[in-house]
């Protein structure tokens, strides 16, 4: 058995972190996953996220919602926030920030299974919902809906 500790190697958790200033600045950490073999779900839920319109420079809202099934690797919850962060000077369409997460997601862990949900709000009247998933969710784990609703607005 090592004496080396799991979490020794990151770098961003314990301490003072800034946003980065651009999602390909951001530096996302994994570390090993202490449950490996065990199939369970793995949920990041981030309703406040921004970024900007890439030709009007306008803010754009979202909520977020990312579901894997880690195998190696689990992400360190912190990068995480901060590379969610480092979005929010950043111009892209909806559908570019959302996949774009997830396939930076997907190419750090290399999961079992992923899935995201970008919800977003209205731009010029209408919203935008934007879903990405890997494959078919592992059977046996329990993988329970988004549970966000689609934009009513005030009705």
């Amino acid at each position: 058995m090592s004496d080396k500790s799991i979490y020794e190697d990151l770098t961003q958790l314990g301490g003072s972190s800034s946003l980065p200033d651009s999602p390909e600045k951001a530096e996302l950490e994994r570390v090993p996953n202490p449950q490996k073999g065990t199939p369970y779900l793995v949920r990041f839920t981030a309703p406040e996220f921004t970024s900007l319109c890439p030709i009007t420079g306008a803010p754009d809202f979202a909520h977020i919602m990312i579901d894997y099934v880690p195998k190696d690797w689990l992400i360190e919850s912190k990068s995480l926030k901060l590379f969610l962060g480092s979005f929010r000077n950043h111009g892209a369409f909806h559908e570019d920030c959302t996949i774009s997460i997830a396939k930076r997601i997907v190419e750090l862990l290399d999961p079992e299974w992923l899935r995201i949900g970008g919800y977003w709000y209205p731009r010029g009247g209408i919203p935008i919902d934007i879903f990405y998933q890997t494959g078919e969710a592992p059977k046996g784990v329990w993988v329970p809906d988004q549970g966000v609703p689609s934009y009513r607005g005030r009705g």
